[in-house]
């Protein structure tokens, strides 16, 4: 590469990124050696480029190779001596047309994403790369562009937003059948004189609705942040934030894992508040999280629950209550298990659920 020294007429913030041009070089061909060979290069480049000559009226095109003519679909002729804004549209951007037209005036780089438009009408979204070029003696002889299809890129920006606003209109819409299924078992409790059992039956369902809350948009993504659901179902047992130590990485799972863990933490948090760490001032729970491997050597999510400083334990307690069922039930229909150590200082679990996919 040749060595970037100051010349007369050449702005020295140009200098880090300007290739100079040789004098042989004309607008109207490529004479000489160097030339022939720059030719040939932007010839077999799979880049679509073209150079203009702002020293012309209009600043039009004097050179474009293969790649540029596929891309756009017009012909050799149809191109060279014509402004590059006959590849706009109704619905180009102007305020990125705008960007191009400053880095002309001011002779500077400039990358801009633009919806252009082929010879045939089609649209595609093009990243253009523009900037000047220099001759020996530092003066302005022709803007250099790059152009690169990214339709595909923009296409599945879309769709990734499209998701996610049908996660949210999902997450609008579960919050709603939680609510709704909610007021059946409370009618249907008080029906029934069944209160205390429409509240275990609402409370669950409310467990499992916090579960999703928090994290249904990144459930468009086919993974969820368990940090961020495991803080939301255990929020209500916490109201002033200093009960639960929380410690655990960025790590991800999938939604059914959640379901099973979200339900278990519910259980564990209803026990722990009539007869553990939270059924006094003075208990403390922690709760760590971390990607493990399960006893069949398989991926797996693990979720540890410590309990100090609730009443002493002298027996272990029954196992047998309906919470416990519920939570091994879900935990045994997604291949998870609950491991429970009743230690005199508190209840010690573990949550192990295999998972199929996850990311940190």
């Amino acid at each position: 590469m040749s060595e970037n020294k100051s010349r007369p007429g050449l702005k020295s913030s140009h200098q880090a990124h300007r290739p100079i041009l040789p004098s042989d070089i004309q607008r109207q061909g490529f004479d000489g050696a160097t030339g022939l060979l720059f030719e040939q290069a932007m010839g077999q480049t799979r880049m679509a480029v073209c150079l203009t000559d702002p020293r012309l009226e209009d600043d039009p095109i004097i050179f474009c190779n293969e790649a540029f003519e596929q891309l756009t679909g017009y012909d050799h002729d149809e191109i060279v001596g014509r402004n590059c804004r006959f590849l706009q549209g109704p619905d180009t951007d102007q305020a990125q047309v705008a960007k191009i037209r400053d880095a002309i005036r001011e002779e500077s780089v400039v990358v801009v994403e633009l919806l252009n438009y082929r010879k045939d009408g089609s649209s595609f979204w093009n990243t253009l790369h523009l900037g000047p070029i220099y001759d020996e003696e530092g003066n302005l002889r022709y803007f250099f562009g790059s152009q690169w299809d990214v339709t595909d890129i923009h296409q599945s920006r879309a769709e990734e937003r499209q998701a996610k606003a049908m996660a949210r209109e999902v997450s609008h819409r579960l919050k709603n059948v939680f609510a709704v299924v909610g007021g059946i078992v409370n009618i249907t409790g008080r029906s029934m004189d069944a209160r205390p059992v429409a509240k275990k039956i609402n409370d669950r369902i409310q467990a499992l609705g916090r579960s999703y809350e928090p994290t249904l948009d990144e459930a468009a993504l086919g993974t969820i942040h368990v940090g961020q659901a495991i803080r939301s179902v255990l929020a209500p047992y916490d109201p002033e934030g200093d009960r639960f130590v929380f410690e655990g990485n960025g790590v991800r799972t999938e939604p059914n894992a959640i379901s099973a863990i979200g339900l278990t933490l519910h259980e564990l948090a209803t026990n722990a508040t009539k007869y553990g760490a939270l059924s006094n001032r003075d208990g403390k729970i922690t709760v760590y999280w971390k990607h493990t491997r399960d006893k069949m050597d398989n991926s797996a999510l693990e979720v540890t629950w410590i309990e100090r400083g609730g009443p002493r334990i002298e027996t272990k307690p029954d196992e047998d209550g309906t919470g416990f069922n519920i939570a091994k039930t879900l935990l045994k229909h997604a291949r998870g298990v609950l491991e429970t150590d009743w230690h005199a200082e508190g209840l010690e679990a573990r949550i192990i659920v295999p998972i199929t996919r996850r990311s940190v």
